[in-house]
């Protein structure tokens, strides 16, 4: 079997995962809509990622404070450079630092360790961010630097692949030593909570064994379209027929064997016929829940498809609303003040930076420091979620207590 090079993409990815293990007919099916074009989001990331590892090689003493600055130096120039990169960089290393403490000898500690699980998954390869081996464990930590979406790390493919390759990488020269795997993923521009998994070695071989066939009919081509969560980040997912079909399926609800799900309550009363019941709306919320996504990604590719030339039947592209604007806003408001208004008059009072942009400005700890004790976090809008939501529920902050003790 070719293993492909590092400056190729593996075919099954580490990173998508999470959707070809559910859905295994989604590799071949995405390569017909050929390679993506680089992001600016993945371009932030992998600039990102460079400035976390000379973070934790200077916090761990391979790099001197001159080389790191230096190098920060150069990453400044680039373009997509942002200062909450450092404030990030910095989150990283302080946790691997951390980290490396609660062993108790010092441990192996390395960055952007390229690793091959093709053992589980055909032609598999990717990068550990970060793998640290020490007593009897080995860790690997993940930084990510978007703020869409918080990953975990409890029962998360991407990171539990890393780890079979990390073990394949290092078991010539630890052995059996190594007993436990545990995995860390950092999200600092969401939550400073770090998510990790620790499994033993024996509970990570054993998942690798039981995903190997799902991993094989994924790349063979013989796979199974399943429609879910997964969908969001799939680039066939605007025109994918099974997820059409699956969405389209709820007009079929008339046809729908709820019966067994209605409590006896429900089942004994006849009192109003035409409305669903509370079970009823619990199933077709289930059931509809990529309905309005599906219907967005369709607006999206047809947008695209005539603004490339193509025709869609019934529908074109026309120019949305837009704002006026001045060409030149200082010539305008010397027009103004030459017509004799006052200064004051034609601008806004001075007012504050959001508390998030001054928390970008500052970095979180510094912004901790100065005004922690300032910053309220009112409760939030009601918002509906599934039952599997890690949220605690919502509970009203307090009860309208207008009128009571009043006599009349």
């Amino acid at each position: 079997m070719r293993m492909a090079t590092p400056t190729e993409h593996a075919f099954l990815s580490a990173s998508s995962s999470g959707r070809w293990l559910n859905c295994t007919a989604a590799p071949r099916y995405e390569a017909e809509f050929g390679e993506d074009d680089k992001t600016v989001y993945a371009a932030e990331g992998t600039l990102a990622h460079r400035i976390c590892e000379l973070s934790a090689q200077y916090n761990f003493n391979i790099i001197t404070k001159r080389k790191l600055n230096s190098q920060i130096k150069k990453l400044r120039e680039n373009e997509l450079f942002q200062e909450e990169m450092i404030t990030t960089g910095v989150f990283y290393a302080e946790y691997l630092r951390n980290k490396s403490l609660t062993f108790a000898n010092k441990p192996y500690t390395t960055w952007e360790v390229k690793v091959d699980f093709s053992d589980y998954v055909p032609e598999g390869f990717g990068t550990c961010d970060c793998v640290m081996i020490g007593d009897d464990t080995l860790h690997i930590t993940d930084y990510k630097h978007g703020k869409g979406v918080e990953v975990s790390a409890k029962n998360n493919s991407q990171m539990r692949l890393y780890a079979l390759g990390a073990l394949k990488q290092y078991a010539s020269i630890f052995g059996s030593a190594i007993k436990k795997v545990s995995m860390a993923i950092i999200q600092p521009r969401i939550t400073e909570d770090v998510s990790e998994e620790v499994l033993t070695v024996e509970e990570l071989l054993q998942w690798g064994e039981n995903i190997k066939p799902i991993a094989l009919k994924a790349y063979s081509g013989f796979g199974e379209f399943k429609c879910g969560t997964w969908c969001r980040f799939c680039k066939g997912k605007a025109v994918c027929k099974a997820r059409t079909e699956n969405n389209t399926a709820l007009e079929d609800f008339k046809g729908f064997a709820i019966e067994g799900k209605l409590t006896e309550e429900e089942k004994q009363s006849d009192s109003f016929p035409n409305r669903l019941t509370d079970n009823e709306v619990a199933e077709m919320l289930i059931r509809g829940a990529d309905l309005v996504a599906w219907y967005n990604d369709l607006q999206d590719y047809a947008l695209n498809a005539i603004l490339d030339g193509k025709v869609i039947n019934g529908f074109k592209v026309v120019e949305g609303r837009s704002n006026r604007a001045f060409s030149d806003t200082d010539k305008a408001i010397e027009a103004f003040k030459g017509a004799g208004y006052e200064e004051k008059d034609l601008y806004k009072p001075k007012e504050p930076l959001t508390l998030s942009a001054l928390e970008k400005l500052a970095g979180k700890k510094k912004f901790a420091e100065l005004v922690g004790s300032l910053v309220i976090k009112p409760q939030g809008k009601p918002t509906l979620v599934p039952e599997s939501d890690k949220r605690e529920p919502y509970h009203p902050a307090a009860v309208d207590f207008k009128g009571v003790g009043n006599d009349g």
